[in-house]
C-alpha cells in the first residue's frame, strides 16, 4: 500500500459513514468518536489494499471508486471473487476473528477508503450495544449476499447469472437510470458469472439482437428492462439485486 492513513476530514468522515448502512443511523456523539478514530487513504487504479494472507488490524469502507477482492487460481490467474461498490464494508471477518485476509483487495479505479483500526472498532462495540447489533445484523446480510453469489454459479444458466449481475450493477452504479458502465473489463465480468468470454460475447449480442440492452464498448443502456428481469426470474438466489439489500 503506498499512500499511507491520515485524519479525514469532516466530510469525508461525514460521507463514510453516511454510506454504510451500520453507521447510517449513529447518534451524533457516536458519530463524533467514529470520526476521531477513522483514517482515510486513497488508491489508483490497480493498487494493492492488502494481500491474501495478511494479517486484518482494520475494518475498511469504501467511501468512493470500486475496489476488486481476487484470489489466485493454481495456475497462478487472478480471480474476482467479488465487487465492492461505495458503502460496502471489508476485511470485517479477519478482524473479528484476527485472523488473515482470505482475498486481496485491489482498487478497480480511482478509490477512496476510510479504515478503523480493530482495537478502536471493538471499543466501540463493546460500549454501544445498538452499535454491535447493527453491525451484526449488516454481517449477516453479507453472509446471505455470499449465498446468494455461490448459489448462482452453481445452480442458475450462463444467461440468467448475466441478467442478474447486470442489475446489480446498474442498481450500483446507476439505480435511477437506464444507462450505465460496467464496472469491470467484459474478460473480468465472463470470470464473475463463470463463463466463458466467448460465451459472455455472444449472450450480450443476443441481449441486443433482442432489443434488451444496447452495448458499445462497456457502456450498456437498458431498453427493456421488464425483459431483463424476467430473465434474472423473479425468485432465487441473489435477490438482493431487487430488494436493494
Amino acid at each position: 500500500m503506498s499512500c499511507a492513513c491520515q485524519p479525514p476530514e469532516s466530510g469525508q468522515a461525514l460521507s463514510c459513514l453516511a454510506h454504510v448502512p451500520v453507521f447510517a443511523q449513529l447518534r451524533e456523539a457516536e458519530v463524533e468518536l467514529l470520526h476521531s478514530v477513522m483514517r482515510t487513504a486513497q488508491f489508483r487504479k490497480g493498487e494493492l489494499i492488502f494481500r491474501e494472507g495478511d494479517r486484518s488490524d482494520s475494518l475498511f469502507v469504501v467511501n468512493r471508486g470500486i475496489i476488486k477482492l481476487t484470489k489466485l487460481e493454481d495456475n497462478g490467474k487472478e480471480h474476482i471473487i467479488r465487487l465492492l461498490f461505495p458503502g460496502d464494508f471489508f476485511g470485517q471477518f479477519a478482524l473479528l476473528q484476527e485472523k488473515p485476509h482470505y482475498a486481496s483487495a485491489l482498487a478497480a479505479d480511482a478509490t477512496g477508503v476510510c479504515r478503523i483500526h480493530r482495537s478502536d472498532f471493538l471499543d466501540i462495540l463493546r460500549r454501544d450495544p445498538d452499535t454491535a447489533a447493527r453491525f451484526m445484523t449488516a454481517l449477516s446480510s453479507q453472509l446471505e449476499e455470499a449465498d446468494g453469489w455461490a448459489a448462482m454459479l452453481t445452480l442458475l444458466e450462463a444467461d440468467r447469472r448475466l441478467a442478474k449481475m447486470l442489475l446489480y450493477f446498474r442498481r450500483k452504479a446507476a439505480p435511477a437510470s437506464s444507462d450505465f458502465t460496467l464496472p469491470v473489463s467484459k474478460k473480468e465480468l465472463a470470470g464473475l458469472i463463470g463463463a466463458t468470454p466467448e460465451t459472455l460475447s455472444r449472450k450480450l449480442r443476443q441481449l441486443t439482437d433482442d432489443g434488451v440492452l444496447a452495448v458499445s464498448q462497456r457502456k450498456l443502456r437498458i431498453r427493456d428492462e421488464a425483459a431483463l428481469r424476467r430473465l434474472a426470474g423473479d425468485l432465487g438466489p441473489l435477490q438482493w439485486e431487487m430488494s436493494g439489500k
